[in-house]
């Protein structure tokens, strides 16, 4: 997947520094080129060897180390790399980047660096929550550099907060997200509904369907990884939200879903409806209290807001809005209505009775319908079916 990729690691001054060796390792495996470099506090730590080891290139630490071939390696690596994480960064690495100082080996490689750069802050709460170490981190988001959140949770001294270095398979990700997509979403505000809504009958009881927000959830990491910035809004999935959204907003009801999409519309690029939102809510029950042996329990429903109407009503000639359509017969005609009634730009149409389609499978099939034709899709994992939606709106927008 990585290779002729290159990868940076760079590694400070922290107790987390051994999790990087776990980092390298799945990094080769995936056949990049990986280079570590070192502060000499992180050489406390653990050792250049085990780095040597799992990547099979001289782990550098001096600036003025004479044991390699002859270039200016801080240079030559920095022009090479096709990214370079810092991880864990610690408090005194960040401001020196935020600063431009470049006084050892790590530093004077991320000075010279062409590629993106990563940091991955890991100290302690108190150090973290200072007013300049914010400062600093600010001021790296400022110069382009990439500041992934450190996680909350049990450090390594005994404290619990925020802090902890994010375990390494998140920092893979943000490798792959960043390395693996073109930007051809960059800069661009994206809104992504996903999963289902939650209508109550009760404190117990409500109406919802089988949405499991897997197609959203696909669609929200495609963007993200090709530039966009994402906001997701989210009906009850018991799901982590995607690595690196903008905004995530959760809800329940599909009123909240209204609310938190619409007022939020003006100021999107490309809105992307994928959750599955609950048609009807409750509005009286002829009983207290619902039990089997109430027979004579009524219920009296409404229709909840057609979110998708409300913003092709609304929508600017500079926007691009997107549905889906989950239909069981007359497919392609009853979604391509859907399409002109709704004054959306793309609609992506789905039979839930053909196998691999539909709520909770990892694949899909669909039709992507425009007012200029349909494309068929063969049955698919979800993620390249959010690459192929993506793929049909960048050549539209």
């Amino acid at each position: 997947m990585l290779k002729g990729k290159t990868v940076i690691l760079g590694v400070t001054g922290s107790i987390a520094a051994y999790k990087i060796a776990n980092l390298a390792s799945a990094l080769k495996k995936l056949r990049a080129d990986v280079h570590v470099i070192m502060t000499k506090n992180a050489t406390e730590f653990i050792t250049p060897l085990t780095f040597e080891t799992l990547t099979g290139n001289k782990c550098l630490v001096d600036t003025f180390d004479r044991d390699f071939k002859y270039d200016v390696k801080h240079v030559s690596l920095g022009e090479k790399a096709d990214i370079m994480l810092v991880a864990p960064a610690s408090a005194n690495v960040i401001g020196k980047l935020a600063h431009g100082i470049a006084d050892d080996m790590l530093t004077t490689t991320a000075l010279s660096l062409q590629a993106p750069l990563l940091v991955a802050p890991a100290m302690n709460t108190h150090m973290y929550e200072k007013t300049v170490v914010k400062e600093n981190l600010e001021t790296l988001g400022r110069h382009g550099i990439t500041v992934i959140e450190p996680a909350s949770g049990r450090l390594a001294c005994g404290d619990t907060g925020k802090g902890k270095m994010p375990e390494p398979e998140v920092l893979m990700e943000w490798i792959l997200n960043t390395i693996l997509r073109p930007k051809d979403y960059r800069a661009k505000n994206v809104l992504i509904t996903a999963g289902p809504t939650r209508e109550a009958f009760d404190p117990v009881r409500f109406i919802t369907n089988h949405s499991t927000g897997k197609m959203g959830y696909a669609l929200a990491r495609e963007a993200i990884a090709r530039g966009a910035r994402v906001t997701f809004v989210c009906g009850p999935c018991g799901h982590e939200a995607p690595l690196g959204c903008m905004e995530v907003v959760n809800v329940e009801t599909a009123a909240q879903m209204h609310d938190a999409v619409v007022s939020r519309f003006a100021s999107q690029d490309v809105v992307i409806m994928a959750a599955a939102v609950a048609d009807y809510r409750p509005v009286e029950v002829s009983t207290d209290k619902i039990k089997k042996s109430d027979e004579d329990a009524t219920f009296r429903f409404e229709k909840t807001d057609d979110i998708l109407m409300e913003l092709g009503q609304k929508k600017r000639d500079d926007q691009f809005l997107c549905g889906f359509s989950m239909e069981t017969t007359d497919v392609i005609e009853n979604s391509r209505k859907k399409l002109l009634k709704k004054n959306l730009n793309l609609i992506v149409s789905n039979n839930v009775k053909v196998d691999g389609a539909g709520f909770g499978t990892d694949t899909n099939v669909v039709t992507l319908i425009d007012s200029k034709g349909e494309l068929g899709l063969p049955i698919m994992e979800k993620s390249q079916v959010a690459k192929e939606i993506l793929d049909r709106i960048q050549k539209m927008v």
